[in-house]
């Protein structure tokens, strides 16, 4: 379908780094916060010195931008030219009513202004569905496809808003929707600049087969959440923890060439999903251990898999 060795670049979701307060929160089912300890412009400079090419942001991170109005118009510019001179490329994440983490909620307008002011290349969405408890079978279940029409009006209203940015923007395979839903809601809008964002690791939240949701979701793909979670059965059950990339339960290799052969885009996102090792490990331990982590991926994806063209 497309150049099998053509390059792509490498950005970075910050939530990789969420236990240093970047990104969001996430796994706890309410709001629950980790303080901040690294600013969005300290991360730009590691992402050079990592030799990423771009960063996909969120409101939480906006928040260590500025005290006051850090979503106004002028500091919204202000990132924008910092991530220029750190030649990073941008894009924005947004939910609608993120279950652990609030302060990354959007309206779709609000979310596509943000992304205008901050020149970002793509505006990516979260849809937040409540689905039923049986996960087994309820793709395009009543009470799913009830709340997509609601995410499908909203977006057919932000239709002449997001053709005048001329912006990009991707729907999520969150780990609430299968990937026919996704389709189904980008089918629905059939608009040139709305695309998908799939994410390799969520499918597993849903039930779904990882290698389906992205044979399928590819094709129209702007954006790409690329993990690499690990599978481990214990006595307290079976669970998908985050890991580094090439030290997971996925074919990393095969999932890029999946990318390259079957989707149009030009980049991959990587994130990282570590978790405490136990509700008691020390906060500085668990950092630690998730930068580790974020320098080993970016080694592996780099210099393994050469994603990436920053001073290649």
């Amino acid at each position: 379908m497309t150049d099998r060795n053509r390059p792509l670049r490498l950005g970075m979701h910050t939530y990789t780094l969420h236990f240093f307060g970047l990104g969001e929160s996430w796994g706890f089912g309410k709001d629950y916060y980790f303080e901040q300890t690294m600013s969005l412009y300290a991360l730009m400079d590691k992402a050079v010195k990592w030799e990423l090419d771009g960063l996909q942001i969120t409101k939480v991170d906006l928040l260590t931008t500025a005290e006051k109005d850090p979503f106004g118009t002028e500091n919204l510019k202000k990132v924008a030219q910092a991530a220029k001179e750190h030649g990073l490329f941008l894009e924005f994440n947004s939910s609608f009513q993120a279950g652990s983490d609030s302060r990354v909620n959007c309206t779709a307008e609000e979310a596509l202004r943000i992304g205008h002011d901050l020149d970002a290349e793509l505006v990516k969405f979260s849809l937040d569905i409540i689905r039923p408890r049986e996960l087994y079978g309820s793709c395009m279940h009543p009470d799913v496809m009830r709340q997509m029409t609601d995410r499908y009006d909203e977006f057919k209203r932000t239709i002449p808003l997001i053709e005048e940015f001329g912006m990009q923007i991707a729907i999520e395979n969150h780990t609430d929707t299968f990937a026919d839903e996704i389709l189904w809601i980008v089918d629905k809008l059939n608009h040139p600049l709305i695309g998908t964002c799939v994410d390799t690791m969520n499918p597993l939240q849903v039930i779904e087969n990882p290698y389906y949701a992205m044979e399928r979701m590819l094709p129209k793909a702007y954006c790409c959440h690329f993990s690499d979670d690990i599978i481990v059965v214990d006595p307290l059950g079976v669970h998908d923890i985050g890991a580094a990339h090439g030290q997971g339960s996925m074919d990393c290799p095969k999932m890029v060439s999946q990318i390259r052969e079957k989707s149009p885009m030009d980049k991959i996102i990587f994130e990282n999903e570590i978790a405490f090792r136990s509700m008691e490990e020390p906060i500085e331990e668990a950092r630690a251990r998730e930068l580790q982590a974020c320098e080993e991926s970016v080694w592996y994806l780099r210099d393994v898999l050469k994603l990436g063209v920053r001073n290649r």
